[in-house]
């Protein structure tokens, strides 16, 4: 019997194809945001477990002298008690030794919890660092859609998901398993001891195996670490669409950039053809480069480039210059200087000073400006 399947079902696609590209930094900033991060839950439980379990170790002792010391205060209050109510003790009496016992017991583990909780929390904090976002308690309507809730449930994470899950429990079975096989003698010889000792060996092997299935789980965080790294980056990758409408987002859609920069050119050539008039000299080399020069003492520090061109344009600045009676020079190596180093509405450089001052001497001389 032969089973048709279409491996398109498994491919990661999105708008545009196959998610092939490593995402950008804005989609890595945007997922944070989103409270999308890389993160093992595995390496906090481990850490939570691990310290809570070494921590309880070496405060067994005092640990069982404190229980110890709990019941035997609340076994000594019993008589007195039944003599104080002739032993019709009632029921808010019981309910205070209750609550009793239980706030001491609290506050004997109260240590215990609150390192395995700042371990575990400082875990999560390395793994992705600290910032809080608000985007994951947001109600989301689409969570309620029973069909994509099933999709969930059958999709591949959730696979690997529940085989994780039966590892870890296959492992940890096994190691509990074969530790109280190895110490079933000394359970046995419970029944042979005083209760301070009973306390005692049960506590150090609860300790004992609670370490080892913490050791376990340092070898299952760090896989699991690996895994989430490299399903993170996998869920983040992003198609060749994508890409280019996020470079459009960032940067502008290349043809409209293409018009908005001609619509500028287009008002520069008709602001540099409206103050070519007011040019004093254009000075060019002759036929490929025209730069127009305007200097006013009362307005300019240093002789400025009013309009330049080249070829056509070159043409058409000199023609405007002849319609206008401006002097037209040739000065082929000053011309392609003035052309190739300052911009349109730019002050000459100094180490172009003389040259520019002997061109427009000249040209006020030709004109009978030269005490202007």
């Amino acid at each position: 019997m032969l089973l048709r399947y279409n491996l398109q079902y498994f491919a990661k696609d999105g708008p545009g194809g196959e998610k092939t590209e490593q995402p950008t930094s804005k989609k890595l900033s945007d997922a944070r945001k989103k409270g999308q991060v890389s993160k093992s839950k595995e390496v906090a439980t481990c850490a939570g477990l691990l310290s809570a379990f070494i921590l309880l170790k070496l405060y067994l002792g005092s640990l069982g002298t404190g229980f110890l010391n709990l019941f035997g205060g609340l076994y000594s209050m019993i008589p007195s008690t039944i003599q104080q109510y002739d032993g019709n003790i009632p029921q808010q009496a019981i309910l205070y030794y209750i609550r009793l016992a239980m706030i001491r017991i609290i506050m004997m583990i109260l240590p215990f919890l609150l390192v395995s909780f700042i371990v575990a929390f400082v875990c999560d904090l390395v793994q992705v660092k600290w910032r809080v976002s608000t985007e994951p308690l947001k109600p989301k309507f689409s969570k309620l859609n029973p069909i994509s809730g099933f999709k969930k449930f059958l999709s591949l994470n959730s696979l690997v998901e529940l085989l994780k899950s039966l590892i870890k429990l296959a492992l940890v079975g096994y190691m509990v398993y074969s530790y109280l096989k190895g110490q079933a003698n000394q359970i046995f010889m419970l029944l042979d001891m005083s209760i301070g000792q009973s306390l005692m060996l049960i506590g150090n092997i609860v300790t004992d195996l609670g370490i080892r299935i913490s050791a376990l789980y340092v070898v299952i965080a760090a896989a699991d670490y690996k895994y989430q790294k490299w399903k993170f980056n996998e869920d983040m990758k992003m198609t060749k669409q994508e890409v280019k409408d996020e470079f459009k987002e960032q940067e502008g859609d290349p043809q409209i950039k293409g018009k908005q920069r001609q619509r500028m050119r287009e008002a520069s050539m008709r602001r540099m053809m409206q103050q070519l008039p007011t040019a004093d000299v254009v000075i060019t080399n002759p036929t490929h480069y025209a730069v127009a020069i305007r200097y006013r003492r009362d307005e300019d520090d240093a002789p400025v480039v009013i309009a330049k061109g080249a070829d056509y344009l070159a043409q058409k600045i000199k023609d405007i210059a002849r319609d206008n009676d401006i002097y037209i020079m040739e000065d082929k190596p000053l011309a392609r200087m003035l052309y190739a180093n300052v911009e349109i509405d730019q002050a000459i450089p100094p180490e172009l000073y003389e040259a520019v001052a002997n061109v427009l001497a000249f040209v006020y001389q030709m004109q009978g400006k030269i005490g202007a």
